[in-house]
C-alpha cells in the first residue's frame, strides 16, 4: 500500500483578498487551513505538511493537531518557495508520494483527492505524476512520486510552478469536473458560501502548483 504525505500551500499575502489567505475562515467559523488538512487525510495521506509564509505566527494557531508546519522564509519570492518547502519537508518522511493543494480551494471535496490518488501502489507510486482537471482546465491536488521531488524541487523558481515540469514528463490529467469547479478564491465577495469561486486570474491560478 502506498504512503501518501499531504501538503498545504498556504504561504501567500493575498493582497487582492486583503489579508493572508491563510488566515480565512469559512462563515461557520472553519478554517480553510483546517479544511485543507482535513481533506488531505480523507483522502489518504497519513501525514500533513502546511507550508506558512505570511502572518505565519498568527496561522500557526489554525492549524490542526498533528499537522506539521514549515515557514517557507522566502515565500514572498513566489510559489516555487513554497513548493520547494513543502517537498524538502515529505523528503523526511518515509512517503511514496506527495498529494499537494491550495489552501484556497475551500469547499473542495475529498472525493477528488481520492480520484486523483487511486489505484497508486508500491514502486509505481513513487514515479508517478497526476493532477487534477476540471473541465480541461488544471488545477489541484497534484499527487508528485517521490522518485520527482528533488528534480522538480530542483529547477522550481520565483513563480514558476511546476507546471513546465509536469508537462515535459507527461502528468496524467485525472478529470474531477463532475465532482467540483476546482477554482480558487482571489477575492472577498468569492468567500460568500463556501464552494463559490472567482475564476483564477491569468498566472494565479490553481493549475501553477
Amino acid at each position: 500500500m502506498a504512503t501518501l504525505h499531504g501538503i498545504v500551500l498556504a504561504a501567500g499575502a493575498g493582497t487582492r483578498m486583503g489579508r493572508a489567505k491563510a488566515l480565512m475562515r469559512h462563515p461557520d467559523g472553519t478554517p480553510w487551513l483546517a479544511e485543507a488538512c482535513a481533506m488531505l487525510a480523507s483522502a489518504g495521506s497519513s501525514s500533513v505538511t502546511v507550508v506558512l509564509g505570511s502572518s505565519s505566527d498568527e496561522a500557526r494557531g489554525l492549524v490542526p493537531p498533528g499537522v506539521h508546519v514549515v515557514v517557507a522564509r522566502d515565500w514572498a519570492s513566489g510559489m516555487a518557495a513554497s513548493l520547494r518547502a513543502g517537498l524538502e519537508a515529505a523528503a523526511a518522511s518515509d512517503a511514496d508520494a506527495s498529494l499537494i493543494t491550495l489552501v484556497d480551494l475551500p469547499g473542495l471535496p475529498a472525493s477528488v483527492g481520492l480520484r486523483v490518488s487511486a489505484d497508486i501502489e508500491g514502486a509505481n507510486a513513487r514515479a508517478v505524476l497526476r493532477q487534477a482537471v476540471f473541465g480541461g482546465r488544471p488545477g489541484h491536488p497534484v499527487l508528485v512520486g517521490r522518485d520527482h521531488w528533488a528534480a522538480l524541487a530542483s529547477e522550481l523558481s520565483g513563480d514558476r510552478g511546476a507546471r513546465p515540469y509536469l508537462a515535459r514528463h507527461g502528468v496524467l490529467e485525472v478529470e474531477c469536473g463532475d465532482l467540483a469547479t476546482g477554482e480558487d478564491v482571489d477575492r472577498p465577495q468569492a468567500d460568500d458560501r463556501p464552494g463559490i469561486h472567482n475564476r483564477p486570474e491569468k498566472g494565479d491560478g490553481p493549475g501553477t502548483p
